[in-house]
């Protein structure tokens, strides 16, 4: 295996365990049994932890860019992008279900360990919360744009912790139609 090819897999395996353990709970030992390469062919890549971490947070911050370019090409209406992110709850239930939202418990986790990579975690919500203030503003809501994306933000949290705590799929699929009906009003010119 090349060296780039080594270094993607070990990322890539970091952010699954990251997510299913962790990162408190994920060890070199663990991530370089699951690439299946030594520990010195392991530190040739990563010499810290917090190395990988900031590789992981890295890749999501790519992979989130790469999500939203694909939902801009898909859709020419802001409020069906904007419906594209509060999707991502169903999407990802199988997921959500058992471990909650990847990017919500990482940056808990960054949050409950006063980490230095606390911030940069956060950037991934920086990437969520600027776009979607982007695509309210072009819905005419300038003003109330930030203020929009904070509530889409905090609303789509709040069900993934909610149905992932009580494995309630039912719940997720209501509080989605809920928050697309709430948007088709916003954007109609309905009270909300």
């Amino acid at each position: 295996m090349s060296a780039g090819k080594t270094r993607n897999e070990i990322i890539k395996a970091a952010d699954q365990l990251i997510y299913l353990n962790g990162y408190e709970h994920t060890s070199f030992a663990t991530i370089a049994n699951v690439v299946k390469i030594s520990r010195g062919n392991f530190y040739y890549h990563f010499k810290t932890k917090d190395q990988i971490l900031n590789a992981v947070i890295e890749q999501r911050k790519t992979n989130t860019r790469s999500m939203i370019r694909q939902w801009e090409q898909q859709h020419t209406k802001p409020a069906e992008r904007i419906k594209c992110y509060i999707k991502i709850i169903l999407q990802n239930w199988p997921k959500i279900k058992q471990h909650g939202c990847p990017v919500g418990t990482l940056c808990n986790e960054m949050t409950k360990l006063s980490h230095p990579s606390q911030k940069q975690a956060r950037g991934i919500f920086t990437i969520f919360r600027k776009w979607l203030r982007d695509q309210f503003r072009l819905l005419g809501h300038e003003e109330q744009a930030d203020q929009l994306a904070m509530h889409v933000l905090s609303w789509s949290q709040g069900v993934a912790t909610m149905a992932s705590t009580f494995k309630a799929q039912q719940f997720a699929e209501n509080e989605v139609d809920q928050m697309c009906r709430w948007l088709d009003e916003l954007t109609t010119g309905k009270s909300i």
